[in-house]
């Protein structure tokens, strides 16, 4: 029985038309209980929704702790090992923003609205293809960290330029460029990310060079692992699309 409860809570595959419809149930679960955080105040159809998916969450949360054996396969050990597993974690706290509306003696787990963000990771339980994307950037970390490395080191030496170039009161606003560091590193961020937001302008010709390197020097640390990851994600999803044609055909 538990091993067929397992079948159905795990993503569901082939033939199988029960796992199928429980992960509809909780596709279009967990896309509800977001929808109240689209809006400011709180209706009493917004607490119905919490109220009806938080239910669907906890009862998921249970199934899940109860065929643990079966994920974790360490027998006993299992159910006391889930708990602290990474989807156990994010399924909980998850659940502890809703309980607050399902009996006062749940208020002592008010939590903030932002935790209820987290309900979006569980999307990624039931995509294959997000799946992918995350065995992708584990097969890549070393040259996607190797990037990271050089765009923060970048970041904060361009950010130590311009803090040190740029005058302490700007001639055009009266008001310094960068009134401390933190400013410079969040110029020198959105500059490599994007093209700057207006909000922050050098002055000085040796502030305004550093930003046009800055905004190349950009292209290329955005380019270069998206072409990293693009080449590697076309290769998992032929890996994958041969595995799904062997398992049919077997």
């Amino acid at each position: 029985m538990r091993k067929r409860v397992y079948s159905i809570i795990e993503q569901g595959h082939g033939g199988d038309t029960i796992s199928i419809v429980y992960d509809v149930l909780m596709l279009v679960a967990i896309t509800a209980s977001i929808i109240p955080l689209m809006f400011v105040e709180e209706t009493t159809t917004f607490r119905s929704i919490e109220q009806i998916t938080v239910s669907f969450f906890i009862l998921d949360y249970i199934l899940r702790w109860a065929t643990a054996d079966y994920r974790i396969g360490k027998r006993g050990w299992s159910f006391v090992l889930y708990p602290f597993t990474g989807w156990a974690i994010i399924d909980l706290l998850s659940i502890l923003p809703g309980l607050q509306l399902m009996g006062k003696g749940f208020k002592i787990f008010r939590v903030t609205r932002l935790l209820r963000i987290l309900r979006l990771f569980k999307f990624i339980r039931y995509s294959d293809k997000i799946k992918v994307l995350g065995k992708v950037v584990r097969k890549e970390k070393g040259v996607l960290l190797t990037v990271l490395g050089i765009a923060i080191f970048y970041v904060f030496l361009t950010a130590l330029i311009m803090f040190n170039a740029e005058p302490h009161i700007n001639p055009l606003t009266g008001n310094a460029t960068f009134e401390n560091f933190f400013d410079a590193l969040y110029w020198a961020t959105v500059t490599l990310t994007t093209v700057g937001y207006g909000d922050m302008i050098p002055v000085t010709d040796i502030g305004r060079f550093v930003s046009m390197l800055s905004s190349l020097f950009g292209v290329a640390v955005i380019a270069l692992p998206s072409g990293v990851i693009t080449a590697s994600y076309l290769d998992e999803l032929r890996s994958l699309k041969n595995e799904n044609k062997a398992h049919i055909n077997s």
